[in-house]
């Protein structure tokens, strides 16, 4: 079992199985919603969590063109969880919410066609965009 929540508690969660995949994307949207080079998502099925409290939604548009629903605190406006348009059960943790992040590890990076010059991927893979399959 996984907790986490955002800045202020207003949203906390917890997660009933291990997360799917867990991933670094550099796309220029969560580099902008995360204020940062990157943003490291956990991949899980949407049944596997409890969230409590009530998220704001930005609706978002991919490279793909579909819907990317990012979702935060309107009180404290930590990015929380994201959503994507057209994958059933799958939806993502900011894994800065959570309470515990020492198991993490990215399987791979996405989006390196945008990512910041300065950061070296060298030990993790990466992909121009979302590999195949995702």
């Amino acid at each position: 079992m996984h907790t986490g929540g955002c800045l202020c508690g207003e949203i906390t969660y917890t997660l009933n199985a291990d997360p799917k995949l867990c991933v670094a994307c550099h796309c220029k949207n969560c580099q902008r919603q995360s204020g940062s080079a990157l943003s490291i998502i956990v991949g899980v099925s949407e049944g596997d969590l409890d969230i409590r409290g009530e998220v704001k939604t930005y609706d978002d548009t991919g490279d793909s063109g579909k819907t990317v629903m990012r979702q935060f605190c309107r009180n404290c406006g930590s990015p929380v969880f994201t959503r994507l348009e057209g994958s059933d059960d799958l939806m993502f943790i900011k894994a800065g919410t959570l309470d515990d992040t020492s198991s993490l590890k990215p399987a791979f990076h996405c989006y390196t066609k945008s990512k910041q010059q300065w950061i070296d991927i060298s030990d993790i893979p990466g992909f121009e965009t979302v590999p195949e399959g995702l």
